[in-house]
């Protein structure tokens, strides 16, 4: 098993133990805010799962069927991540209305103050280990599993806030309120990461600080060719994908095109891992001094 769904496992696990313990204090306490956090961590177990199947079929090579590998499998599962967190969030809304119009009495508010604050510990540590592999694997699936976690975290917190400062003030309306603001965050949530998980998908271009790398490795080499046209990017999972039309003196000959091509692709992957360049040779008519070429080069680069 791979880095990936040993991280992704791993959230499963942890994911699974907190909602345990989140939503008996829940039930037991009556407090619809921790059962809110016991439904935001449903949440995150799902989406954990979703990870793990993910990143375990988007690591499949490409195949007959699958030119261009499973990588999108993973901006699927982020965009099935974010909707299920705008579900939740609804739901949430909808229980703490409940509960601000039918106000009941909270119990065991230490014991639920106490178990916010160890779950917020726990996602803190797992959602930290998530970042570091998402980051390192450049895992779209785990970094959507970790905002998960991370937003928990804050979430707990204020829960566990709410909790105190209803034992302290007495006033049980506060629990629900909390609630919904837990909800409105979490909401949030799904917005940034259904706009991440989703650009993918509609072949968006690399962002301008990867397209600013691209560019600069073409500068490198920029005194042996012409110019260059049609440059176009994606992104597939991990796997990025540049394609350009590179123009060449007419003299130049193949293998000496095929060397500059070469050049650009290894300068570009040492920069952006999991690249896959592809450049379409065109012979230039004029000489490389030439005013149209020079002033392409100038606009372009």
């Amino acid at each position: 098993m791979d880095a990936k769904a040993k991280t992704a496992r791993l959230s499963i696990l942890s994911n699974s133990c907190l909602i345990i313990m989140k939503l008996t204090v829940g039930l037991l306490s009556g407090s619809v805010s921790i059962i809110s956090e016991a439904i935001h961590s449903s949440m995150d177990l799902a989406a954990a799962v979703i990870a793990f199947f993910s990143v375990r079929i988007s690591s499949k090579p490409a195949d007959n069927e699958h030119p261009y590998g499973h990588g999108k499998v993973e901006n699927i599962s982020g965009v099935i991540e974010a909707l299920l967190i705008f579900v939740a969030s609804a739901w949430i809304i909808y229980e703490s209305v409940k509960k601000i119009l039918n106000s009941s009495h909270i119990e065991s508010l230490g014991v639920g103050f106490i178990v916010m604050f160890i779950s917020a510990a726990i996602n803190y540590m797992v959602s930290k280990q998530l970042y570091k592999v998402a980051k390192l694997e450049d895992s779209i699936a785990l970094e959507a599993d970790a905002l998960h976690l991370k937003t928990d975290v804050y979430t707990s917190l204020g829960v566990g806030t709410g909790l105190l400062l209803i034992w302290i003030t007495k006033l049980s309306y506060l629990d629900p309120v909390v609630a919904i603001l837990v909800a409105l965050f979490i909401l949030r949530e799904s917005f940034v990461l259904l706009k991440n998980a989703f650009a993918p998908l509609l072949d968006v271009k690399l962002s301008d600080s990867e397209m600013d790398i691209i560019r600069r490795a073409l500068l490198s080499y920029n005194a042996v060719y012409c110019n260059y046209h049609e440059l176009k990017t994606r992104k597939s999972g991990s796997t990025r994908y540049i394609d350009m039309h590179l123009v060449v003196p007419n003299n130049m000959s193949v293998k000496e095109a095929h060397g500059i091509c070469d050049g650009i692709e290894d300068e570009i992957n040492r920069s952006l891992r999991n690249s896959q360049v592809l450049i379409h040779v065109e012979s230039c008519p004029n000489e490389i001094g030439c005013d149209s070429c020079v002033n392409a080069k100038q606009i372009q680069l």
